[in-house]
Formats: structure tokens, sequence, C-alpha cells
């Protein structure tokens, strides 16, 4: 039988109170308290406070419409139902909200974390990024890492002027760390956060390392993790790539999608409600780390997959990577690289900053970021029309296969 678990009566009871009694969660992040590289700009108002304005400016700009068709995990499936990127995005917005929302923390500032913290994700999922990563490595001595360059886009290509809370929240959001207890280091500084960025493409492993400066921030790191999990076990057993098992998570968090949602977010919020931190009990801690390995092991490691992604999408991504490179050093305009990348964003960004700008960037920095903006189908076809006579081709799993 399913098992939802609830909050004690005598805690709902005391949340309801501090509600009536206007109650203010000391350690919420204050709307006032918002730091932009121009404080001069996007000052905030009644209808739009400072984070509803970080997270309409994700919103509106054209890579979110890319989410939708981005890989969350399983490429090259002709289904509807299983989950792309934007779901995702979606949901973890939505558990995020949930467990901010009776915590007394600004939701505002959650939701434009949550919105903005996937954007920089490659296409093919993970996958994707591991691929990207070592050419990029192989060309320069610096690593891709989608949170990172989740970032970039927002305050580099797209420079937005959002807020270094919202930044922060999305470079410190790494979903593939869970930790028992989520407590923020606390900056406030865009030097700081810029040496952040630096290290992270310099050092490898220092992505690791990040934390939140806010409890906004714990939120949705910790609800990024919330969200897969489950879900794509669901998606999995739809595929019929995994094989149900009773004793798959093992512990108190559940067996389905909704059981872990449910029973995760009602135990983070009974052990952080009031605190300066977020923690969980020590046997679903245990449980949630044992589903995530699990994941790894069945799910994300099958064979299948990622075999696939080596003889198929891998040997295209170096294709493609090399031919804008080199037409990078060529200057050569009539590429797509500056027809579909350079002088699409030129039309864009000269709202915000000096488009020539960009244009003087580091070739690999240029095509690392045309390459990671692609949808699947956006990446397929570029590499069917570079190379109409290539040796490589993708292979779908239909709907009635």
């Amino acid at each position: 039988m399913p098992k939802y678990d609830n909050l004690a009566k005598e805690l709902q009871e005391k949340i309801i109170e501090d509600r009536q009694n206007h109650w203010v969660n000391p350690y919420a992040f204050q709307d006032e308290n918002v730091l932009r590289r121009r404080m001069d700009h996007d000052k905030a108002n009644l209808w739009r406070p400072a984070f509803v304005r970080d997270a309409e400016k994700i919103m509106h700009i054209p890579y979110y419409n890319r989410y939708a068709d981005k890989t969350q995990v399983f490429s090259l499936y002709k289904n509807d139902d299983i989950s792309r990127r934007s779901q995702h995005v979606q949901l973890v917005s939505r558990i995020a909200r949930n467990i901010g929302s009776v915590l007394g923390l600004n939701v505002d500032l959650i939701e434009a974390i949550a919105l903005g913290h996937d954007i920089g994700h490659t296409p093919f999922g993970h996958a994707g990024e591991k691929m990207l990563n070592d050419l990029y490595y192989e060309e320069t001595g610096r690593y891709f890492n989608h949170n990172i360059h989740s970032a970039r886009v927002l305050d580099k290509i797209f420079p937005l002027n959002l807020s270094m809370q919202s930044l922060d929240g999305i470079i410190c959001h790494n979903g593939e760390l869970e930790l028992k207890e989520y407590r923020p280091k606390k900056y406030s500084d865009f030097k700081l956060f810029d040496e952040k960025m630096d290290d992270c493409y310099t050092r490898k492993g220092a992505i690791k390392e990040l934390v939140p400066a806010t409890l906004e921030g714990c939120v949705v790191r910790v609800s990024d993790i919330i969200a897969y999990l489950g879900k794509d076990r669901q998606d999995a057993l739809k595929l019929g790539i995994y094989e149900d098992s009773p004793d798959y998570y093992g512990g108190n968090i559940g067996t389905t999608n909704a059981e872990i949602i449910n029973n995760m977010s009602v135990n983070i919020i009974k052990n952080s409600y009031g605190k300066d931190y977020l923690k969980m009990d020590d046997d679903y801690f245990e449980a949630f780390k044992s589903g995530k390995k699990e994941n790894y092991q069945k799910i994300y490691g099958n064979e299948k997959l990622e075999a696939v992604y080596k003889e198929q999408i891998g040997p295209m991504f170096r294709d493609i990577y090399d031919k804008l490179l080199g037409d990078m050093k060529k200057h050569d305009r009539s590429s797509v690289v500056y027809t579909h990348h350079i002088d699409y964003l030129k039309g864009i960004i000269h709202y915000y900053a000096d488009a020539k700008v960009y244009e003087e960037s580091d070739p690999n920095d240029i095509v690392v970021d045309y390459m990671a903006s692609m949808t699947d189908d956006y990446f397929i076809d570029l590499y069917n029309y570079l190379f109409p006579k290539g040796s490589h081709k993708v292979d779908y799993i239909g709907y009635f296969e």
C-alpha cells in the first residue's frame, strides 16, 4: 500500500498560528537585500518585485523555449510521456516552492533559481554534457559543467542583470550531490561569485565544493534530486529499461514518484521549520542516497543507453565541434555558427550590451555556447546539414516498437 507521511498535528498547528501572527522567517532572503551588477537598473516595484523580475527575465529569453526538446535522461525515444528537460524544471520549481512556502522562505527567489538552473544544459542530457566537456577540455584545458554554463547563459551570453542570489543558486544547484544537511554559506559579492565561476572552469572537482549562499538555493538543490529520483525510475519502467522491485529504495521515502516527493518534502519541513539550515532524518537520508545510487547503477549506467551515446551520438559531437571551430578560426561568416548563433544573438543582446564583444570571445567558448544551446532535434538536423553524406546516423525508437 502507498505510504504518505504527514506533518505532526502539533507542527501544523504551530505553522498555522505563526501565519496568523504574521511571523517572518528571519533566515529567509529579503527582497531589499538583492544584489545586481547594475543596481541602477531593474528596480523592484509592487507588480514586479526583485526576484519576480529574475524569473520573468529567464522565461522570456529564447533559450528557455529549448527546454522542451532537450533530453532529461532518455534520448531518441518517440514517446511524449517521457520527461523532457522542461518538465523536470517545472517539477523542481513546484517541489521547491512547496517546501519553501511552508518554511516561510522567499518563493520568488526559489522560482527564479529553479527555472534557470538547467538552462545551460546540453542536448542529450548528462551524456551530452560529458561529451562536450571532453571536447572542450581537449582544446582548452578547461571544464564544462552545465550548472556553471547556466549562469554564463544568463549573465554573459544574455547579460540580463540577474541578481547574484539567483545566479548563485543556479551554479550551486548540483543535483548529483546529496547531503543530510544543507547549510547556506552566506556572501554578497559579485567578485567572489566570479571567482567561483572561474575556479569551476579551471579546477576539476571545484563544482563539488559549491555551497548555496541562501536557504532558498539549498531548497532548490535538494528539490532537484527529489524531482528526478522517482520520475526517472517511472520513465525507465515505461520504456522497459528497468524492472520494478519492491526493495528499490527501502527505508521510509516510498517506492513511487508521488510517495517520494511527498515524504521527502514532509521530512525536510519537519526537520527544518524555523531553522537556518535544511535537514532530513538519518533513515530518510540513507534511503534517499541509496535510491540515487540505484538509479545510477540500473538506469543511468544502462549498457544499452551507454552504447547509443558512445556509438551514435559521440562521433557526431566531435564532427560538429571540429567543423564549427574550424569555421570560427577562419572567420567564415557564411558558417552556421555565425548565421544561426552569433548573428542571431546580436539581434537580441544589443538591448543589453555591445554585441561585438561576444564575437571577440575565444572561438572554443562560442562553439560550446552554440552546441550547449541546441535541442536534441536541432543537433541531429545540424549534423545532417553539415555532413549530408556523413557516416553517422541516429535511429529513433518509434511509438510502436
